[in-house]
């Protein structure tokens, strides 16, 4: 009997055992050429700009003057600001939009009702800025439909403590494109869930609770987790929704950075160059935290 030949193929032969040519790492490089041009006009070249500005003397020359501003009460107290509002709408937006998405994926919802959900959370995550605020003053405003109509059923919002114009009304407008945020974001990762999995667990006797438990959260916790850094970045970074809504009555950094870069009082174009290096570097370490916990959520999707 003759022996069968299981050398595998050279990655450069054909089926007919011609060489095939050498692939161009030229041409490799070619196809990711537009991406690394985009970084660096809109991503690297502004970082690289905005790092030179903050470290510019008003009289010419450098200086540390402006990241030792960074100390200052306003400045700390703007950071805490944007941090505290950030988390806020991060953690609420998460645990709610999960839970969309867990009805909508495994919750037994209806195929159109999943339809209409993603659709409308694919529009109201990107519905933002003065739009956005001047739709909920419309509404919720003093004079706004929502109160009008409570007033004729003879209860007034405002009377009763409620004020849009407030960190919690700030917080109910960052919901509403944070909650479509994270439907969108966690769907597929709620998707991915297999399905043997939990007919394993009930075949050893779990309940539904020790499944999520010991099986699907801890497999969808680095999704979620990864997901609410995501929102808390969109939301850390926020200003035309803050600014048209407030008026400048929480300062933001963002709203300081627009205040000392072209405001009339508040002038220090060093010191805002510097407040934006630091939310650009605030910025970077979420990104890097999503990204270690984006990979832990791949593994058990493959």
């Amino acid at each position: 009997m003759g022996t069968v030949n299981t050398k595998p193929k050279s990655t450069n032969e054909t089926e007919g055992g011609a060489k095939r040519p050498p692939r161009s790492q030229i041409g490799s490089w070619l196809g990711v050429l537009p991406f690394f041009v985009f970084s660096g006009l809109f991503l690297i070249g502004p970082t690289l700009v905005l790092a030179y500005r903050s470290l510019e003397a008003d009289g010419g020359g450098f200086t540390l003057g402006n990241y030792r501003q960074l100390v200052n009460e306003t400045v700390i107290n703007s950071y805490a600001m944007s941090i505290r509002i950030s988390l806020t709408t991060a953690i609420l937006g998460g645990i709610i939009g999960f839970l969309i998405a867990w009805a909508v994926s495994i919750g037994g919802l209806s195929r159109p009702f999943r339809t209409i959900t993603t659709t409308f959370s694919g529009v109201a995550s990107n519905f933002a800025g003065v739009p956005l605020a001047s739709a909920f003053v419309f509404t919720l405003g003093r004079v706004g439909a929502i109160t009008a109509l409570f007033k004729l059923l003879g209860f007034d919002l405002y009377d009763s403590g409620f004020t849009l114009y407030s960190f919690f009304g700030l917080t109910l407008v960052y919901l509403y494109f944070q909650i479509p945020l994270m439907v969108l974001v966690i769907l597929p990762a709620v998707d991915g869930l297999k399905r043997d999995w939990r007919e394993a667990a009930e075949n050893l006797g779990a309940t539904s609770f020790q499944y999520w438990r010991y099986v699907a959260l801890p497999v969808l916790m680095p999704s979620i987790l990864g997901t609410m850094i995501l929102l808390f970045g969109n939301s850390f970074g926020a200003h035309a929704t803050a600014y048209a809504l407030t008026g400048g009555l929480f300062t933001l950094a963002t709203l300081l950075i627009g205040q000392q870069i072209s405001g009339d009082v508040l002038n220090n174009p060093g010191l805002g160059y510097a407040v934006a290096m630091g939310m650009v570097i605030i910025m970077g370490v979420s990104i890097l935290i999503y990204s270690v916990l984006q990979r832990r959520s791949e593994r058990w999707l493959r």
